[in-house]
Parts: structure tokens; sequence; C-alpha cells
């Protein structure tokens, strides 16, 4: 059934979760009834950006951006408002009215290329299970020899392209524009033949996004000597490498049960994992790890415990590195990055902004290879028994102490574990760590003090000078009239809108943006039932109106003054809050009789009598005002 623009909005609204909404783009940690991360709106190194969940709204302290759910969509997706309505709309099952449709031809496009994409995956799935595929066997064959059966197969849509040219173009063209299949990466234009299909001969594994999504396709050669080994989907409209994990779709209810995410290299470094019940393991797909994927898995694992699971050859260790570089990075200014087990503290999960640990067996093989040879029991232990990575990298600097013979050898092997040990921030572990790596080193413990001392202050953070929003300088009454407005956004408060508007019946704003906003709370007040519905329906009502969206932020930070108070005090303060408007008034009308009087000319017939009722006003004026 349709309902009207106004109702999808309010639906759209009521589903769209803030916290769930901005822990897309940015990490978030909780502190009180509050959550919050570092601006993506600006350069922001200390968290300021504060999200409000009771009241739907987000605010940066530091550059003032502020707004609710479908702003920050809007912002950091650079979307219009109907945009965004409609996308979110298609989400949750909701049909747009006609007249508010757009001509959605890039939604219409991007819902063609994942319906050809998932047709596609079913299709190679079927060649597979089957045997319908003049290479299904081999690929079988191959896939059970690294214990892939089919219910795995199943799981994971696996599937086989054939070696023909045009095998699935032939199946998709009947159903899909030559546009879509090509701009969703499965045919390609060839000079001689038309059309091909772009995999060929190989094993296909398809990318589902976190919602369980066809959005691209990862492809195994089959062959000995075909290359590339790995062929994957290009970034299109409906999949971007840099924002998406493979198996993420399947692993993700194992990682908020655990508590936990492995990161691996390799398409079937996950399926073997998660096959042989190890199921919080996700990969890239064909690219580097990102800060947007460490967002992403953010969301899913509330004490942010990641393990880094690469190869153990040289490159892996770099991965390794790197990967921990990244994580390190997004995770910023949150609180310090876990740097010592503890066996007789307890370790809460807000004490550290995050944990990374690194899965390294001995044997020298991947986690695929490990698991099929030597066992996923196995590489559960390592995984129990696995290194913070500051132990990681520190092992891996000894490890090649013996390499170094001359003075000048070492005093450069030495240096490169001195910003390892500055990373430490508690200095009592910082001090253990010293006298352990001295003694494997056989130098003076004195030594590695005094360099680690130097290059921390070599290397302390710059000061940099942080502009805070700046905003007109508010008028006494002007403040007093934002802080009366904002009670409306009290949450706890026992009072009905209705009373509230009561209380101020009397009460003339004279602030422009205060009165639009006033009158529309007056508008509003009958229809909503709690702050935060009455919050989203003023977002909504002013989206063209950039400067009373603004104040809307600014008033809920207000609110908070008069929350927690008794009834009597919640009254009382609004008196208050009256009076010094009113107060405020009354002076200003006393500053202009008092202009008026002085510029009265004395020569004029009519002076005295202006000046006797001038002198009666300004005395009613103060003692009015007095009163108050």
């Amino acid at each position: 059934m349709v309902g009207t623009w106004d109702e999808i909005i309010a639906q759209i609204k009521e589903r769209l979760d803030i916290v769930d909404v901005v822990s897309e783009q940015v990490v978030l940690k909780k502190r009180g009834s509050q959550y919050w991360g570092l601006c993506p709106f600006h350069k922001d190194k200390n968290p300021s950006f504060a999200v409000t969940p009771h009241m739907g709204i987000y605010k940066c302290f530091s550059c003032g951006e502020a707004g609710d759910a479908i702003k920050f969509i809007m912002k950091t997706k650079n979307m219009e408002f109907r945009d965004v309505i409609e996308e979110y709309a298609e989400k949750f099952g909701l049909e747009v009215p006609v007249s508010h449709k757009s001509d959605g031809s890039t939604r219409e496009l991007k819902e063609q290329m994942m319906k050809a994409t998932e047709i596609a995956s079913m299709f190679y799935n079927d060649l597979l299970l089957h045997d319908k595929s003049d290479n299904a066997k081999t690929a079988l064959d191959y896939l059970i020899k690294r214990g892939i059966g089919t219910d795995i197969i199943k799981k994971f849509y696996l599937g086989v392209a054939p070696k023909g040219l045009s095998t699935l173009y032939d199946e998709l063209r009947k159903d899909f524009s030559n546009e879509v299949l090509e701009k969703c990466g499965l045919i390609l234009k060839s000079e001689k033949d038309g059309y091909i299909d772009r995999f060929r001969g190989r094993i296909i594994i398809p990318i589902q996004d976190e919602n369980g999504k066809f959005v691209a396709f990862g492809a195994r050669a089959l062959e000995e000597g075909q290359s590339p080994k790995y062929l994957n989907s290009s970034d299109s409209l409906i999949y971007n490498k840099s924002r998406l994990l493979y198996g993420l779709y399947t692993a993700k209810e194992s990682i908020k049960s655990e508590d936990a995410v492995i990161l691996m290299e390799g398409y079937f470094d996950v399926i073997s994992s998660q096959a042989h019940g190890i199921e919080n393991c996700v990969a890239s797909c064909g690219t580097s790890l990102t800060a947007d994927h460490v967002k992403l898995l953010s969301r899913y694992t509330k004490s942010r415990r990641i393990y880094l699971s690469f190869d153990t050859d040289g490159a892996g260790q770099k991965a390794t590195i790197r990967g921990a570089s990244i994580i390190k990075e997004v995770f910023a200014g949150l609180g310090d990055v876990k740097q010592f087990d503890e066996s007789y503290l307890s370790s809460g999960n807000d004490r550290y902004a995050c944990e990374i640990r690194v899965i390294a067996p001995p044997e020298g093989k991947d986690p695929d290879e490990f698991i099929r040879s030597v066992g996923p029991e196995a590489y559960k232990m390592y995984m129990e028994n696995a290194p913070l990575f500051i132990d990681f990298q520190i092992q891996n600097i000894l490890n090649d102490k013996d390499k170094y013979k001359t003075p000048q050898e070492k005093a450069q092997y030495i240096s490169t574990i001195i910003p390892v040990l500055a990373e430490i921030q508690n200095k009592i572990i910082q001090a253990e760590y010293i006298e352990m790596i001295s003694q494997v080193l056989g130098i003076e413990s004195s030594v590695l003090t005094v360099e680690t001392k130097s290059f921390e202050r070599a290397n302390l953070p710059k000061v940099e000078r942080i502009v805070k929003n700046v905003t007109k300088n508010n008028s006494v009454s002007q403040k007093a009239q934002k802080f009366l407005l904002s009670v409306f956004l009290v949450s706890d408060s026992h009072y009905s809108f209705k009373q509230i508007s009561e209380m101020m019946s009397d009460v003339a704003f004279d602030d422009e943006v205060l009165i639009i906003v006033k009158s529309a709370i007056d508008k509003l007040i009958c229809t909503v039932n709690n702050v935060k519905e009455l919050i989203e329906h003023l977002y909504t009502e002013f989206i063209d109106n950039p400067e009373a969206q603004a104040v809307l932020p600014e008033l809920a930070e207000h609110a908070q003054s008069y929350s927690g108070l008794s009834d009597e005090d919640f009254e009382n303060a609004i008196k208050e809050t009256i009076a010094k408007i009113n107060k405020c008034k009354h002076t200003k009308e006393v500053q202009h009789i008092k202009k008026m009087y002085k510029g009265i000319d004395d020569n004029d017939p009519e002076a005295l009598k202006i000046q006797i009722q001038l002198r009666d006003n300004i005395k009613k004026k103060r003692q009015k005002s007095e009163m108050n």
C-alpha cells in the first residue's frame, strides 16, 4: 500500500537508527548516554563529534556540523533529500508515491545490475552442482581437495565459468541490456566477437555485501598456467572493494557473539575457515585493508578485538604491519590500543579503543593451507594464544638480532625497536619491555631508556590551533529564548507539550528564526508523542531552512540543563527564564525611551509635555522590570 510522502518520510525516520547510520562512517565509543568519535566533516584529532541516540541527532562541538540521520546521509554521501528517501524506501520495502518519484534512472540501473549479478551467481552455481559444464568436474575435484564439499559450495554459491566465449552472455542477454551486463562486469566488448563473458574457465566466487546482496565476483584460475591466478570484478555502481569485506554476510552473527573478528587475505582462507567452524573471519576483496574496512568491522565487535591472520612469509608480515597501522589510525583519539595482557586486572570493553592480535602459526602456511593440513583445532589454539600486535612486532625484530655484528649495525638495528617502545603509554609496562629487550640484546637498559625518551621528545605531537565553531554573539535575551524553547526537548519531563506551551503562552519571541521554530513546534505538539518524534518532524519541516535546522541541536544541548529536575524545579526554571526574557525586553524598551527622551528639542513648544510623558513611561517600565 502506498502511503503519502510525509508518511514514507516518517516511517523511514522511525526505522533509521542514528548510531547505526553514523557508525557506517565514524567509529563511535559510548560515554554516558552519548557516543563520541572523530568528526567526518573536518580534520579532527580529538573526538568532538557526539551522537545522542534518544534524540536521534549528532553534533560536532568543534566545527558545529549537526543534524539527524537523514542529514548525515545527505552530507556524507552527497545526496539530495529526495534521493535519500527513495533509496531507503526501497531498502525498507516502502513504496514512494508516484507524484514524488524522481526519474530514478540510476536507481533502476543499480537494481538491474544487482539482479543480473544474482542470476549469474545462481547460473554458475547450478553449472557446478549439476555438472552442466565441460569443466564442472575439474572444478568440483579441485574444491573437494581443498576440503570444500557440497554444503559449503551451496552456502557460498560457488560456481564454475565454462570455457565458452559467451555462455553466460547468451543466457542473460534475453533479460538484460548490454549496458547492464557490461556495467556489472559480467561481459566485455570484443573487437571480433561482439560481447564475450569476462569470466571463462574459472572457479567463480560470488561476493555478497553485508546484507547478502550479490554485487561482484572473484574468479580463480582452474588450469595450469592460466593468468592471472585471480580475476576480480572492478568497482561499479553496486560494488566498492575498499568498503566491502568478503564473508561478512555469513560471519557477522559470529563476530557479534564472539566479540572478535579475524582478518584474512584470501577468499579461500575465509571459505575454508568458516567451513571448519571458524566462522568469525572475513577478507578484503583483492585489495589491501582500508580504513573503511575497519570502520565497517567496528560496527560488529563491541570490544573491537581484531585478529590479523595473513600469510607468514615476508609479504604477509608486511601486510600485518600495514594492517595494524591502519587499524590504529582509525581508532586514534578514542583511547589507547591495548598494549599488554592483564592477568590480574578486569578488562572492560571500554578500557581500550581496540585490541590487535596476530595469528601466526610457525609452519609458514596461510590460514586455508594450515587448517587443511594441521586442522582447525590447532588453528584455534594459536588463536587463543595469539600475541598482541606489539609483542608480535618486538618478537619479529628480536628474531633478527644475530644478523648484526658491528657496533654500527647494532646501533642501526636497535633504532628499529625504539619507535615500538615509544608507543607504549603505560610507563611501568614500557620499563618492563625495556628490561626484557635489553637482556635479550645484551645492552644496558638505561641506554634503551635514554634512547626511547629522546625519541618520544623528538616526536611529540604538534599542538595545532583548533578553530572552534564561531557563531554570532547571542544577546542575553536570545540565549534566554533558546533556553526557554529547549524545554520542549527535555525527554524526561512529566509535562505534555501542550502544558509546556501554555506555560510560555505570554512570551513574545523576537528572534526571527526562533519565531519560526516556535511556530512549527506549536503546529506539531498535537501530532507527536515524544521528543524524538518532535525533533524528527522539525528536521523534515526545515529541510529547506538550514538556519532553522542549525538551531535544533543547540536547543537539544540546552535541554540537558532541565533534565532530571523535579516538577516544581522544572516549573520554577521556566518561570525564571521567562522573567529573564521579560526583563531583557523591558530594559530594551527603557533604553529606547531614554534615547527618545534625550533627543527631544528643548525649544519645541511641546517638549516639556513629551518629557513628562517619557519620564513617566521610564518610571513605569523600570518598576515593571524590577517586579519581574
